[in-house]
Formats: structure tokens, sequence, C-alpha cells
């Protein structure tokens, strides 16, 4: 994990049927959300297949360049559930079948332990060194190594492995989102825009055109942690649908 003075993050989508389109990917989308509200800033997403020398390298590649790597998918009990495995791999440890992890995945059926078949326990399997993440829909567990926390892809299950890790996670104050429509096309008011971009260069400025009813717009939205400077941004952004071309 790097020095820095905040934490940011990026997720790894993990699954062929995200990248075939049969699959839509909510998980990222959802932590985005709950990241900016605990101060940590998601600054990409990946979305990568079920191989797992691309898993590795992707992780191996993440972990040392951002605060927070969060995978989703890939920890099921089917062959094509490598995550696990991969994740061991990238951190050259061995994985193992976690007794604790065990007992938490028994609480899931009606016979308990004896219920575990040989699929179920695939579950069960953590690296070395790694500590549970609680999953508090189905049970089996996700797992946290170093800074790489390796979640469910089923959108309810990462949900619930979401609520559950946010409070280990440093962050900072919420990261604050307005936004501001203005009734014109972006090349209308991209030279003011820039002005006003460079003046709040520590401001994250985006500016997106729509159409809606058959009228064009831009919405712009702005987002920083410090509520006050956001309002003097507003100002001047509202500034821009007073302006002509």
């Amino acid at each position: 994990m790097k020095n820095q003075n905040y934490f940011d993050a990026a997720v790894v989508i993990i699954g062929n049927e995200i990248l075939s389109g049969r699959t839509q990917d909510l998980n990222s989308n959802y932590l985005a959300k709950k990241l900016s509200l605990a101060g940590i800033k998601l600054l990409e997403v990946r979305i990568i297949p079920d191989d797992e020398k691309v898993i590795v390298s992707t992780v191996n590649l993440l972990r040392v360049k951002y605060s927070y790597i969060f995978t989703s998918g890939g920890i099921g009990p089917t062959h094509d559930d490598i995550t696990a495995e991969s994740i061991a791999k990238a951190f050259g440890v061995s994985l193992k079948i976690n007794e604790a992890a065990v007992k938490i995945l028994a609480t899931n059926y009606s016979r308990g332990a004896l219920d575990l078949t040989p699929a179920r326990l695939r579950m069960a399997r953590v690296p070395e060194g790694a500590t549970l993440i609680d999953n508090p829909i189905s049970k089996a567990p996700g797992f946290k190594i170093d800074n790489v926390f390796v979640l469910a892809g089923i959108p309810k299950i990462f949900q619930g492995m979401v609520r559950s890790l946010l409070p280990t996670l440093n962050g900072g104050d919420p990261i604050l989102s307005v936004s501001v429509i203005i009734s014109k096309v972006e090349s209308e008011i991209a030279e003011d825009l820039t002005k006003i971009a460079e003046k709040f260069e520590d401001v994250s400025i985006g500016s997106y055109p729509f159409e809606e009813n058959g009228l064009l717009g831009t919405n712009i939205i702005a987002m920083h942690q410090d509520k006050a400077l956001l309002q003097n941004v507003i100002k001047l952004l509202k500034t821009l649908a007073k302006t002509t071309p």
C-alpha cells in the first residue's frame, strides 16, 4: 500500500459472464457510493475474465497502487470459481480449508457439517494469513489479505459483505457530490467551465451532456469533501447559464 494523505481504492470485477454481457455489473456502483460516504476515493474499476494469470497480475499491479483493492466474483462452489486460489498465488501463500470458515458455512445448512459437500467446502478455502469477512446472507465468508478484500459476485451477498467490512476501513470525511444542470450544450460553456475548473483544481468537476424531451443540456457534477468550498463552486457554475457563447 502506498503512503499518502488520503485513502483510495480500486475494484476488480471478475467474471466471464460480465464480459459477455449476460450479467450486468451492479457491484462497482454500490461500492462507489459506500466508499464515497466513507471518504475513500474509488479511482479505478476493472472487469476481467475468470483467468488465473489475469487475476494474479491485475491484483498484484493494483494492490501497490491503491490503499484498498476489492474483488467481486469467483468464490463460489463451482470449477470456474478460481478467485481464492488466484489471490493465494498473487501473495505467494498456500490455500487451505479454513476451520473457522467451515463452522460458519455449516450454519447455513439444515444438517450442519453433514451437508458440507466437497463443492461447498470450496467456499471455505482461504489463503494462509487472511482474515474472514462476514457474509450475513449466505454465510460463506469472504476474506481479506493485506489490503485486498475478496467478496462474492452476487449483488445481494456482495452488499452484505461490504456493510460488514466498512467499519474496518480507514477513510475521511464523506466525499460530497453536487449537480448543476445548464440548459446549454457543452461547447457553449466549455471555456468558462475550464476557467472554473482551473480556479478550483482540488475539486473534481465533470461535464456530462444530455438530451431530454428534445432539449439539449449539460449536467455538471462537482465533488469534494469541503461543503463550503462546493457552495462556492456551485455559485460560479450557475453563472454559466447566463453566459453567451
